[in-house]
């Protein structure tokens, strides 16, 4: 069993998977548009060539995206990704990297229980936690 986060970025998943791809070295395994869907009908007006289905990985993880409806109403709440590295300087490259166009909640910094832990939300609104063990 595994339970997998599915993002939908309504409208803006290609542009969320370059900037993981870029970030954070995200591999793209599987992409589906609407207009490669069994069902046409089901494809939101204007969207054919938006995103059905998109498999990431990410390290070890796997993380499925989605243009959804297309409505540009994001609302990542309620959670955080949290993406443990290796090391400090890892830490440091991911979140200054996944920061850009961001808001950082928490800096990056040293605490009780990592040698580096920080809390952003990205530019795409979703909340993530990057974690160093010390």
């Amino acid at each position: 069993m595994q339970v997998q986060p599915y993002l939908f970025f309504e409208g803006r998943c290609e542009e969320a998977i370059e900037f993981y791809r870029r970030a954070i070295g995200a591999e793209v395994t599987t992409i589906m548009r609407y207009k490669d869907g069994p069902e046409p009908g089901a494809c939101p007006a204007g969207a054919e060539n938006k995103v059905m289905h998109a498999n990431l990985r990410i390290g070890d993880s796997t993380v499925l995206a989605s243009d959804g409806r297309c409505q540009n109403q994001r609302q990542f709440q309620g959670f955080s990704l949290s993406l443990t590295v290796a090391n400090d300087t890892e830490a440091e490259r991911q979140f200054t990297a996944l920061a850009d166009g961001g808001q950082v909640m928490m800096p990056l910094a040293k605490t009780f229980f990592a040698s580096r832990f920080g809390m952003l939300t990205d530019r795409f609104g979703v909340s993530w936690m990057v974690y160093a063990a010390p």
